[in-house]
């Protein structure tokens, strides 16, 4: 559908109404994404004042992107049925009040309930992925997917524009000027994107008609990469900054800078993940992108430790541990890798399902929202339960190697050896 639609407006007006589509798209969800992420700078002043313990600060966190995940499959649907500019527009219509209605809250749950509102802006990727894919031709369908995806660092840009708000006038500025923020953007999605009847699905395409393909079990697996990619890059979004403050005793500011290291590369170069997923396929950039994660992980998890070693001349103690630095670095490696996984596992349902997008990105987005939901949570429960802040690392590192046992039994061992003459063809047939 894709493909006919772009060749047949293969005139200059269609080219740029294509690329006018693509880079409002990508502004309004980074948009979104920088207010899905709020809590992560703001829950900050938010959980001294109510004195929350880790395990109500990752409930505080992730409860928009409880609502940000359960939207994702009818939006996904509605994208389909009645295009992504309507929708699109509606969605970010809707999250205005209660985003300024966030700067009222004074007990924990009105926080609670005001950020389910607050977390309908995360279903807007289920939005724009089918809007801007269809737009563009099958073989650079991974890469406009890419670009949009970038919009995950509005994560980045709350880390920035909060702290600044935060310490100059208080917590609740940002919440009013974010709405703000929402509204102008609102005004200039719906003047720059357009419409195209050819991109959507027939009326007499039921939603049980649409939903059929999920009983498809790569499905399940896509959505257990996704998890990882999407749902590790937004829970560790929302932990980083508190956790800079509380394991290294950085200012505020310092550390949410800091963060950005992890969540601007996070979500600036799925650009690159979806032209290199182009090139090379979905399945062989997922694969080096577990390993990766894999590897930076295992390194985040040890905790600070001291031990002792008795010598000839006495006991000796030494200390282990990643300092500011080293962990920095780790944390910008893992954000690409994450930044390239969400790109190729969107490429994997554009290839496998090039007429059914909508419905099938809302229902792996689905995964990867309720990952980034759950992981917060947990987070904070395993660090009540252990007192060790590096456990939320360790259940990544499990986490992941689920993905890498699963991708191999169901992929690699009937796949020619990577980096074998023989590997491309599989690869291209992607």
């Amino acid at each position: 559908m894709a493909n006919a639609a772009f060749s047949a407006g293969d005139s200059p007006q269609r080219t740029r109404q294509a690329w006018s589509v693509l880079l409002v798209s990508t502004l309004a969800f980074t948009v979104c994404f920088m207010v899905w992420m709020m809590f992560g700078v703001i829950g900050i002043p938010i959980k001294k004042m109510l004195n929350l313990s880790a395990t109500q600060f990752g409930l505080l966190t992730a409860m928009p992107v409880l609502t940000g995940s359960l939207v994702r499959v009818p939006l996904g649907i509605w994208t389909d049925r009645f295009g992504g500019r309507i929708v699109m527009a509606a969605l970010m219509a809707i999250t205005v009040p209660a985003i300024w209605l966030m700067s009222y809250a004074t007990e924990y749950w009105h926080f609670l309930t005001i950020g389910l509102f607050v977390g309908l802006a995360g279903g807007s990727f289920s939005v724009g992925t089918p809007y801007v894919a269809r737009w563009f031709p099958r073989n650079r369908q991974g890469t406009a997917m890419g670009v949009y995806g970038a919009g995950n660092s509005g994560a980045a840009v709350n880390k920035f524009v909060a702290p600044v708000l935060l310490v100059a006038f208080g917590w609740a500025m940002v919440p009013q000027v974010y709405a703000a923020i929402m509204l102008g953007t609102l005004v200039l999605f719906w003047l720059f994107s357009y419409s195209d009847p050819a991109h959507l699905v027939p009326s007499n395409v039921k939603f049980t008609d649409q939903l059929r393909a999920l009983k498809d079990p790569k499905v399940i697996k896509y959505c257990q990469y996704y998890s990882i990619v999407f749902g590790g890059y937004v829970a560790l979004s929302l932990w980083m900054v508190q956790y800079y403050v509380g394991e290294y005793g950085l200012d505020i500011r310092v550390a949410a800078l800091l963060a950005a290291c992890f969540s601007l590369p996070g979500g600036v170069l799925r650009a690159i993940g979806g032209v290199l997923s182009d090139k090379y396929g979905a399945h062989s950039v997922t694969w080096w992108v577990m390993w990766v994660s894999w590897i930076c992980l295992f390194l985040l998890s040890y905790p600070q430790t001291d031990f002792t070693i008795l010598t000839v001349n006495g006991p000796t103690t030494f200390h282990l541990g990643l300092n500011v630095y080293a962990f920095t670095a780790l944390m910008g490696v893992l954000g690409v890798a994450f930044a390239f996984g969400k790109a190729s596992v969107f490429k994997y349902i554009s290839d496998d399902y090039p007429k059914n997008i909508g419905a099938i990105s809302g229902i792996v987005g689905l995964a990867g929202g309720l990952g980034g939901f759950v992981l917060p949570i947990m987070f904070g429960a395993l660090m009540d339960f252990t007192g060790v802040r590096s456990s939320a690392f360790m259940l990544m590192y499990g986490v992941v190697w689920v993905s890498l046992i699963w991708m191999y039994f169901t992929e690699v061992r009937r796949t020619p050896v990577m980096g074998s003459q023989d590997a491309a063809a599989p690869a291209a047939a992607r």
